[in-house]
C-alpha cells in the first residue's frame, strides 16, 4: 500500500513562507491601521488624567444626547425598516426617485442639511407655523433635536438594512409563503433572523451617527445642547483642556451599543 500523499499548500498559504506580495499587503494594511489609530493614540497620550473634571452642563448634555438619540433611533428603525424592505424586494413606480433621495441624504454635508431643514421646518415656514399652532416647536426644542438626528442617521440605516434584506435568498421567503405562512410571519420568522447581522450593523451605524451629529443639530437645535454642541462650546469658551472629560464620555456611551449588537448577532449566527 502506498501512503496517502499529503497536499502541498500553495505559496503564501498557512505553513509556507509568506510571499513578497503577501508581505506587501500586510505592510499596507498595517500602515492603514496605524494611520487610523493615530488620533486615538494622541487622545490617550494628551489627556490630562489627573485633572479631568466635567464642566458645567456636561452631565446635562450627556443625558440630552442619550435620551433623544434613543428616541431618534426608535423612529429611524420603525420607519426605515419597511422602506428598506420595499427597496430590497419590490419594484414600484418612483423607486429610482426614492433611491436618489437616499443618495442625496448620504452625500449632503451636515451643515447643508441643517440649512435645508431650517428652510423646511423653520418658525417662519408653512410647516414650522403649522407645528407651532399645535404647540410643537421645530427649532431649539427637543422635537427639533430628534428631527435633526433622524435626518442625520436614517439614510445610513436604510442603506444597511436594504443590503441585509437583499442578502436573504428570496427562495426561502417564497417557500414559506407556499407553505401557507402569511407575509408577516414570513418576514418575522425568515427574513428578520437571516438579516439580523446587517440590521444590527445598520442600527449601530444609525446610533453612532445620531449621537455624534453636530452640523445639523447646531443649526436646528442649539438648545437643548447635546454632547457634540457642548464639546464645541467648551472648546470655544474654555479651551482644549475642557473637552477631554466629555470626549471620553462620548466614546464610553457611543461604543458599547455597536459592540454589544455585533457580539449578539455573531453569537446568534454561530448558534444557528
Amino acid at each position: 500500500m502506498f501512503a496517502a500523499q499529503q497536499p502541498v499548500p500553495p505559496p503564501g498559504m498557512h505553513g509556507a513562507a509568506p510571499a513578497p506580495r503577501r508581505r506587501a499587503v500586510f505592510a499596507l494594511g498595517a500602515a492603514a491601521l496605524a494611520l487610523l489609530s493615530l488620533p486615538f493614540v494622541a487622545l490617550v497620550l494628551s489627556t490630562p488624567w489627573a485633572r479631568l473634571q466635567l464642566q458645567q452642563g456636561d452631565a446635562a448634555a450627556l443625558l440630552v444626547s442619550v435620551g433623544y438619540t434613543l428616541v431618534a433611533l426608535l423612529i429611524v428603525v420603525l420607519c426605515g425598516t419597511p422602506l428598506a424592505w420595499l427597496l430590497a424586494r419590490h419594484e414600484f413606480r418612483g423607486k429610482r426617485f426614492a433611491e436618489a433621495l437616499l443618495l442625496l441624504g448620504l452625500l449632503t454635508p451636515p451643515l447643508a442639511m441643517g440649512l435645508l431643514l431650517a428652510i423646511t421646518y423653520g418658525p417662519y415656514t408653512p410647516l414650522g407655523r403649522a407645528a407651532g399652532h399645535i404647540g410643537i416647536g421645530l427649532t431649539n426644542t427637543p422635537a427639533a433635536f430628534v428631527l435633526a438626528q433622524v435626518y442625520a442617521s436614517a439614510p445610513y440605516f436604510i442603506v444597511a438594512a436594504r443590503a441585509a434584506f437583499e442578502a436573504v435568498p428570496p427562495e426561502l421567503e417564497q417557500m414559506s409563503l407556499s407553505l401557507g405562512q402569511s407575509p408577516w410571519r414570513t418576514f418575522v420568522r425568515i427574513t428578520l433572523p437571516l438579516s439580523r447581522l446587517g440590521l444590527a450593523a445598520g442600527i449601530a451605524l444609525a446610533w453612532v451617527r445620531a449621537l455624534g451629529e453636530f452640523g445639523i443639530v447646531l443649526i436646528m437645535a442649539y438648545y437643548p445642547q447635546g454632547i457634540p454642541v457642548k464639546l464645541w462650546v467648551n472648546l470655544e469658551d474654555v479651551g482644549v483642556g475642557a473637552v477631554y472629560p466629555l470626549l471620553w464620555l462620548f466614546f464610553a456611551i457611543g461604543l458599547p451599543l455597536p459592540l454589544l449588537l455585533g457580539m449578539a448577532s455573531r453569537r446568534g449566527a454561530s448558534a444557528a
